[in-house]
């Protein structure tokens, strides 16, 4: 027990070390950090830490989800954020939307969505741009779990509206006209 105890910390000291002069590699750069609860399983589960990076500026954003800010948490959750001119253009049927996806915007107005680690100014910016998207979020290792099942659990955000087919193509024009401001 000792042994493999010794073994960790070194191993993670080592690797701690090596990773100051590292590549860069695609886990780099989820460095917005935003908190909102989910529904898993009709649960209102969280706040949730979703760190996120900017993928492509329509925007497509990709988010790796924890249960809390400790540095050994581990990933629950991936959100992949992406413009309401993609989603909303025919990518996305609307019975599809309607069960899996959810509107950023009315997201953000319920007040339970904070931009956190930013000056307000700089906060408020980001909200703006990710109400401009629509999100999907995909659960894959419950806290109450030791080891991930294999089923992954599509959760909804907390208050989400069900589209019509027209508002589903109205969202897609909404987001175009705020991407070209």
């Amino acid at each position: 027990m000792l042994f493999s105890a010794v073994f960790f910390v070194s191993v993670t000291a080592g690797w701690t070390a090596a990773q100051t002069d590292a590549p860069k590699t695609p886990a780099d750069g989820h460095t917005i950090h935003v908190v909102a609860p989910h529904l898993v399983n009709g649960k209102v589960m969280g706040p949730y830490h979703h760190y996120c990076k900017v993928l492509s500026p329509e925007p497509v954003i990709e988010c790796l989800i924890y249960a809390s800010t400790d540095p050994g948490a581990r990933l629950e959750q991936i959100e992949y954020i992406i413009a309401k001119s993609i989603t909303r253009n025919g990518s996305v049927t609307l019975a599809d939307w309607n069960k899996n996806w959810h509107d950023h915007k009315q997201e953000i107005s319920t007040g339970r969505v904070q931009v956190l680690d930013l000056p307000p100014d700089e906060a408020k910016k980001v909200a703006e741009l990710i109400s401009t998207t629509d999100g999907i979020i995909f659960h894959l290792w419950s806290d109450d779990e030791k080891v991930p099942s294999g089923r992954v659990v599509i959760p909804q955000s907390v208050g989400h509206v069900n589209l019509t087919e027209s508002e589903l193509k109205n969202g897609a024009k909404e987001s175009a006209n705020v991407s070209k401001k």
